[in-house]
């Protein structure tokens, strides 16, 4: 019997146009002889699925199903490609794990987690991983300006730190810039975190495992003339996405190990992107874990898929049949 398969794409944060276009890579990417394949998108409680005449269905959630030609369409797996909530924060995990629904990305232990930049990197740093110094801060708390600078130092990178891709985020250089930031990443999130600035080269690392294999992807550099890797730089063009990264093999695979060993720490599943800075003295500073990386033609994971010699149409079979 054929898988009904939901792309389910959307969400209810400023990254939904972003989320609707890695539906539609993966709508390329998926096997569609092996599957039928449906995009559902999200936002609040509005949920519909595409139909192939341009119209909408609504998704009962009761049993994410839904009606067509009379009959009741019940989805046998959801691939996730929601960034931001409420697909990478673990709620929509939750409500798949309820439902007894398989699905493509972490659980909601590892979403949670993870969708929380501050406490995720608290966590590892405490496991020996090097991460960035940085401050959270909470809706309603006052910003010490002196102090963060004071630890810190500047410049310092202001950002949601209950968000996902750039959308809020601020390189600031000087104690004026800090403020107008902080509220600037409110405006995203509930929660604000400033991290110190590492100066170094951005690379970032995909990797998958199945029941009988584990797969790093090769490594990507992140070259950008804007002043960080940020909206522009991410989805207009205005960057170079080397690989593999021009960095040493024996670097190469020790960010790939460590990538890998991440996987299994926060009990990850399908296809993660770990974002790292390697700086002057060689030694990887974890920035954060993407566990919906995006998924578009030109995304990261498709090309690093693609310099891999490997057939992305098999690795998303590999994904889905191994939940």
């Amino acid at each position: 019997m054929i898988k009904n398969i939901a792309i389910v794409a959307g969400g209810d944060s400023s990254e939904y146009e972003v989320s609707l276009r890695s539906a539609e890579g993966l709508y390329g990417f998926i096997d569609k002889d092996r599957y039928n394949l449906y995009i559902v998108t999200l936002r609040n409680s509005d949920w519909n699925v595409k139909m192939p005449d341009g119209t909408a269905a609504a998704v009962d959630k009761n049993d994410f199903s839904f009606q067509a030609n009379g009959r009741k369409i019940k989805f046998d797996y959801a691939y996730i490609t929601i960034h931001g909530r409420p697909g990478e924060d673990g709620r929509l995990q939750g409500y798949f794990d309820m439902l007894g629904v398989p699905y493509s990305s972490c659980g909601v232990l590892a979403g949670a987690l993870t969708f929380n930049k501050f406490i995720n990197n608290q966590f590892l740093k405490s496991l020996g991983f090097r991460v960035a110094d940085s401050i959270r801060l909470l809706k309603g708390q006052e910003a010490d300006a002196d102090g963060i600078i004071n630890k810190l130092g500047l410049p310092v990178f202001v950002k949601p730190n209950d968000g996902g891709s750039s959308f809020g985020v601020t390189k600031v250089k000087e104690a004026s810039q800090l403020e107008p930031a902080i509220e600037k990443a409110f405006a995203e999130g509930r929660e604000v975190i400033i991290e110190r600035f590492i100066d170094g080269t951005e690379i970032t690392c995909g990797c998958y495992k199945t029941e009988t294999k584990q797969v790093a992807f090769p490594i990507t550099e992140v070259v950008t003339d804007n002043e960080f890797f940020d909206y522009d730089a991410k989805y207009n063009g205005q960057v170079q996405e080397i690989t593999p990264a021009r960095i040493s093999k024996e670097l190469t695979e020790e960010i790939q190990r460590q990538t890998l060993e991440i996987y299994d720490i926060i009990g990850a599943h399908g296809i993660i992107r770990i974002d790292y800075i390697i700086p002057g003295d060689r030694n990887p500073v974890l920035l954060e874990i993407n566990t919906n990386p995006g998924m578009t033609a030109t995304s990261f994971i498709p090309q690093q898929i693609r310099v891999a010699g490997l057939d992305i149409k098999d690795v998303m079979t590999e994904i889905i049949e191994n939940r």
